[in-house]
């Protein structure tokens, strides 16, 4: 049985990813941010033996060490790392500070500090992106929308630094692009407006995570029909 572990677990796309990684077979780390929210109680009692929610904060580097030797203490090695979690908040400074250090640093926090466990696993490194961190394809304009465009713009950067580093070294990568989805990343009303549901996208997102490429040595974005999109 692979592992899996994915941030951003409690709701939206990451928690419907739990329940795709485990109904396919994989034993499933959850990071859990909000313990009471109980969603995830429900997977866990439909897979007892196959889903752990293991307490997790991006933004937190003592949380990531934390939930690092959770992990390796139930399972020893993680295949699969899934990069989820994320946030939209506002373009105050402090809105600017809590999406950077969450979708940015967060998600490079967790990653180097995962290493260690999936040196002799699977080696394949997921990252949720965004068209909003796409140089040449962004459409918005910075009204309310900088601090997040910032924050995926970066973090794309970061990926191909990464790549660039890991790849030579046996570790696969996919870089994700969600699409539109009514999810809860604003805060704890799911939103209203979007063109997916979170389940579409986590169906797209399993597939693509799990599947093989004919050429691992490119670094591409995809969006959720498979598309490529220019990073």
């Amino acid at each position: 049985m692979e592992q899996v572990f994915i941030t951003g677990a409690d709701r939206g796309v990451g928690f419907a990813l739990c329940e795709q990684f485990a109904m396919h077979g994989y034993q499933v780390l959850a990071g859990q941010y909000m313990p009471e929210w109980k969603a995830l109680e429900g997977i866990r009692e439909k897979y007892p033996d196959q889903v752990t929610c293991i307490t997790l904060d991006v933004g937190n580097t003592e949380s990531v060490k934390d939930a690092v030797r959770k992990t390796a203490d139930i399972c020893g090695k993680v295949d699969i790392l899934v990069n989820c979690a994320g946030i939209i908040r506002d373009d105050t400074r402090e809105g600017f500070r809590s999406t950077l250090n969450t979708n940015t640093v967060g998600t490079l926090r967790v990653t180097e500090l995962f290493l260690p466990l999936m040196e002799n696993g699977k080696k394949r490194l997921c990252f949720f992106s965004s068209e909003a961190g796409s140089m040449s394809m962004l459409h918005r304009t910075g009204d309310g929308d900088s601090s997040y465009c910032t924050s995926k713009a970066a973090l794309n950067m970061c990926v191909r630094l990464l790549f660039n580093e890991l790849q030579p070294k046996g570790y696969t990568f996919r870089l994700y692009h969600p699409g539109w989805v009514r999810s809860y990343m604003a805060g704890d009303e799911k939103a209203v407006r979007g063109r997916y549901e979170p389940e579409e996208s986590a169906q797209a997102a399993y597939r693509q995570f799990t599947s093989s490429r004919s050429y691992e040595d490119a670094l591409i974005m995809t969006d959720i029909k498979g598309e490529l999109w220019p990073f």
